[in-house]
């Protein structure tokens, strides 16, 4: 919560990085990739949000009770310091609320200290992209092909649909280099899913019907409510791209959340 209220001019990437480096709890490790080793191993989406802004982009990435031969569970978290919606800029009106555009970063943090505090025994990986969205001569545009860390391009249609290029990479970070067990990210990734459910519960988009049950009966227990949304490969169809592998925002303005999960599964 703390995390959330800060004013971006405080809170910017490094600025929040060095926060994260600064917690100290016994078997919790923190590893920072700044922005030429997020370069060197090909986090290009992640990258391409961050490039009209004078700060540079960093990612966390949280250890715990790490084991050879279990699979970890990881979350995985949105850390848009400020969201301007970049070339593709948002309305001046409501601008000011998008310092908690790391909402979902903050949540992983939460979650990777409340985990270390209480000595869970689940092996845990957090991992956070903490990007700012500025409008620049250096930002990307729309109309921009990204090639991302999976290999697959993206066709940029829109630079305020960047928390989903962002999460896109991170996950295919994990995939690459920890053989995930579960996957769960955390995002305030589309204003749609507002539109949708009003703010009392918020979206949950799942492939395994298992832990979508096991979030669901959490979200009760903690008055932190969602609900589950629809994917289906009949939504591919509105992100396929003919210039690239996927557009970053659907051919309708229908389903936006939607679009937006189904653009994530991409990645799994």
């Amino acid at each position: 919560k703390d995390l959330v209220s800060e004013p971006a001019n405080v809170l910017t990437p490094i600025n929040y990085s060095e926060r994260c480096k600064k917690i100290k709890i016994n078997g919790l490790k923190i590893k920072i990739l700044n922005l030429n080793q997020i370069n060197k191993i090909g986090m290009n989406a992640l990258t391409a949000v961050s490039m009209g802004s004078v700060n540079d982009p960093r990612v966390v990435i949280f250890e715990w009770n790490l084991k050879k031969n279990k699979k970890p569970i990881v979350l995985i978290g949105k850390g848009v310091t400020f969201d301007t919606g970049g070339i593709s800029i948002k309305p001046s009106s409501g601008m000011e609320e998008m310092i908690m555009d790391m909402g979902g970063s903050a949540v992983v943090v939460g979650s990777m200290i409340n985990a270390a505090l209480n000595k869970s025994k689940k092996s845990l990986i957090g991992i956070i992209g903490l990007v700012e969205n500025m409008p620049d001569g250096n930002a990307q545009r729309p109309g921009d092909i990204v090639k991302s860390l999976s290999g697959q391009t993206i066709e940029v249609l829109n630079t305020d649909a960047e928390g989903r290029m962002v999460l896109a990479d991170l996950i295919s970070y994990v995939n690459k280099n920890y053989s995930p067990y579960q996957i769960i990210d955390f995002a305030t990734l589309t204003g749609a899913i507002m539109i949708a459910l009003g703010t009392h519960r918020a979206g949950l988009f799942s492939n395994n019907d298992n832990l979508a049950k096991k979030l669901e009966k959490a979200g009760d227990i903690s008055n932190e409510k969602i609900w589950r949304l629809p994917l289906g490969s009949e939504y591919d169809l509105e992100i396929n791209s003919h210039r690239a592998d996927v557009k970053n925002i659907g051919s309708t303005r229908y389903g936006g959340s939607i679009q937006a999960a189904q653009f994530l599964k991409r990645f799994i």
